[in-house]
């Protein structure tokens, strides 16, 4: 029996798609992908995004975050806080007597990964007393007087607006430049020219302070009025003119009683040889001896 030889072919592999290539690398980084998603991207967030308050107030602060299901969370801070309600992605907390400029830390966990975020609370002084000053109280029609206003600790100066009035009319205002926030005193001095109608009209101070750019509100304080006395230049000759007319009545009083006096001394010496003086001066030197 004879076998037929069959011819072998030699093996070759199998062609490949060129597609086949791009979707082993979609796979691979697919792979990648689905091994960190148990960390998702999330955010932490706190209202207000600013805050300045008066030394000893209390204020509400929202802790949230974008996580819709955040394991933990909470507000960081070394302020006596109450949480005063809560859901699933957010917390509202007040925090009580701020008295100096603090930090609090508002932080969330979400699949393991914990993000924070921090809020600046700074304290303010507000001008709790306008003190104005008016020197002199009494003085003529176009000569200088001076305006004086001062404003004790207050803080921060930056933002403090002073403005002089003249009931509602502005005589002068300044604002304020500077970071420090330590309590100190601002002083505005002004001086003017006294007018007719400044008469008997009230004078005024304003404080005012601008913190609604970080945070806070508008503050301001007024001071007590105060009236100026103004006079016409022309009284100075007429109280000149009293003066005079007045000195010389008394002057010719006194002379009159002076002349009066004299002449009856000599009258009384004429009929009694002596003076009328010198007989009561015996006879009180008589009656002393005795």
């Amino acid at each position: 029996m004879r076998l037929s030889a069959v011819p072998c072919e030699p093996w070759t592999p199998l062609e490949m798609s060129p597609f086949d290539g791009w979707g082993l690398l979609s796979a691979f980084l697919a792979l990648l992908c689905c091994t960190g998603s148990g960390e998702e991207a999330f955010e932490v967030r706190m209202w207000p995004e600013q805050l300045m308050v008066e030394s000893g107030e209390s204020r509400v602060i929202n802790c949230s975050t974008t996580c819709t299901q955040p394991n933990t969370g909470g507000l960081e801070t070394t302020l006596h806080k109450t949480l005063l309600e809560e859901q699933g992605q957010w917390k509202l907390y007040e925090v009580f007597n701020i008295s100096q400029d603090t930090d609090v830390i508002c932080h969330f966990t979400c699949s393991g990964k914990q993000e924070s975020t921090s809020l600046n609370i700074s304290v303010f002084h507000p001008p709790k007393q306008v003190l104005l000053k008016l020197w002199p109280t009494l003085v003529a029609v176009g000569r200088s007087f001076t305006i004086q206003c001062r404003v004790p600790s207050v803080a921060p100066l930056e933002g403090l607006t002073v403005t002089l009035l003249h009931g509602s009319e502005i005589v002068y205002s300044q604002t304020f430049v500077g970071t420090t926030l330590s309590p100190q005193e601002a002083m505005v001095t002004h001086n003017t020219t006294a007018h007719r109608e400044d008469d008997r009209r009230n004078f005024s101070c304003r404080a005012e302070m601008d913190l609604r750019s970080r945070g806070g509100d508008l503050v301001h304080s007024v001071s007590d009025p105060q009236a100026l006395d103004v006079y016409e230049p022309a009284q100075d000759s007429q109280v000149v003119a009293i003066i005079t007319v007045v000195s010389v009545l008394l002057f010719l009083f006194v002379t009159s009683v002076l002349l009066c006096f004299v002449f009856g001394q000599q009258w009384h010496q004429r009929r009694t040889g002596t003076y009328g003086v010198q007989a009561a001066w015996r006879r009180l030197r008589w009656a002393y001896r005795a």
